[in-house]
């Protein structure tokens, strides 16, 4: 590459990551607005928790097949942007429509095209990341979006108590359409198209060390032991990282007011967001000496087995106050530092696709947890599903450190 043009690259480079980090703010932004008041409004509609959870998991399920359909999308559209932003657009969209619904019915179709629109654009989004920047700097550039992302997580619910202080529950959600508005602008303007080049169409044969050749189709298709193994231990970890919703039960069966469960959220995301873009940056600076990035996310595990079993055990208000304020560690030494981890597993043609699997069963896998969580709780009591969550953890972080 000429010199002259570094320059620009770089800026072009630093110009996405920024992009589609302000694009995550205020999208989550608008998201935590309307869905953190979404079971009242739910309860004001004549519905209950039986409705909840018949629209939380209808969604989940089409997110989970749509990341795996954007991510064999990814590695074969020339332009993943329209993908992209028409995601973003979708949500966005439908958010609002919450104002003038009137049946609970209603408010599943919405939940559908928001997950649908979520799931759709997620692989696109990450693998336009990687190739905004070298890999060098994917843990920093994952780290940096997810801080974001998580602060809109913070901005959302305090904006929605404000409103709800002077106003209802509908206003919250005409209001959400404001932050979702400057989200599909940024993307649309912000956001740069990156380059794909001819090679990544057709292939050139890779080489054996035998001195035999990997093949257009082999490279396509083949995922590497390395990505599966990385796959094996995130699914059976995920197998017991059910809804945080349980967390926020059992820190009211130990007499933490229902009132305060939001500031239980506040406390996690505050500390998510403080450490997300560092573990990023600290799996990059380290990423040459022994495979750094799987000692971070393994550590995470280790911190999220140690909150668990504090959840399992709930001594005291303080030591449940205390673990939920540690749970956002885990949260940001995992989240950005294992996406980086996968896209590195694998060769650049079939990022999109590895994406795709690693989002789509891991999102299966924590619906499947939930009902295992739910069902232990209601025969055993609610300590052994959270010793279970733990056991997983430790296990899942050998495996990943195996590799």
């Amino acid at each position: 590459m000429p010199e002259s043009s570094q320059p620009q690259t770089a800026r072009s480079s630093s110009r996405n990551v920024y992009a589609f980090g302000i694009t995550s703010f205020f999208n989550d932004t608008a998201t935590e607005m309307a869905y953190w008041v979404l079971p009242a409004f739910l309860v004001s509609l004549g519905a209950g928790p039986a409705q909840l959870g018949l629209i939380e998991g209808i969604a989940e399920s089409v997110a989970s097949f749509a990341k795996l359909f954007s991510g064999y999308l990814a590695d074969h559209l020339s332009r993943r942007k329209p993908l992209v932003v028409a995601g973003y657009a979708v949500a966005n969209v439908v958010k609002p429509i919450l104002a003038i619904t009137t049946a609970w019915w209603q408010i599943l179709l919405i939940r559908f095209a928001d997950r649908a629109a979520k799931g759709v654009r997620g692989a696109p989004r990450d693998v336009m990341v990687a190739e905004s920047v070298g890999k060098e700097r994917l843990g920093s550039a994952y780290g940096l979006i997810q801080s974001l992302d998580s602060a809109g997580a913070i901005a959302g619910p305090l904006s929605a108590l404000v409103l709800l202080s002077h106003y209802g529950i509908r206003t919250v959600f005409w209001a959400a359409a404001v932050p979702g508005a400057v989200c599909v602008l940024v993307a649309a303007l912000g956001i740069l198209e990156t380059k794909r080049r001819a090679s990544d169409f057709n292939p050139t044969p890779t080489p054996r060390p035998n001195g035999s050749t990997i093949g257009p189709i082999a490279a396509e298709g083949g995922l590497s032991a390395s990505f599966y193994l990385v796959l094996i231990a995130v699914t059976l970890f995920s197998l017991g990282n059910s809804s945080d919703m349980f967390l926020v039960m059992r820190a009211q069966s130990v007499g933490i007011s229902v009132a305060l469960a939001p500031l239980l959220g506040l406390v996690f995301n505050v500390t998510y967001t403080l450490g997300s873009w560092p573990a990023g940056w600290l799996s990059d600076r380290f990423s040459r000496r022994s495979h750094s990035r799987k000692w971070i996310a393994a550590a995470g595990y280790l911190i999220f087995a140690a909150v668990y079993a504090v959840f399992g055990r709930a001594p005291s208000k303080f030591a449940i106050w205390s673990a939920m304020a540690v749970y956002g560690i885990y949260y940001a030494l995992t989240q950005p530092v294992l996406k980086a981890l996968v896209v590195e597993t694998v060769v650049e043609e079939i990022r999109g696709r590895a994406l795709g699997v690693y989002f789509f069963v891991t999102s299966l896998a924590t619906l499947a947890a939930s009902l295992i969580t739910g069902e232990l709780w209601k025969v055993y009591g609610a300590g052994v599903p959270f010793y279970l969550s733990a056991s997983l953890a430790v296990v899942s972080a050998v495996i990943l450190l195996a590799r």
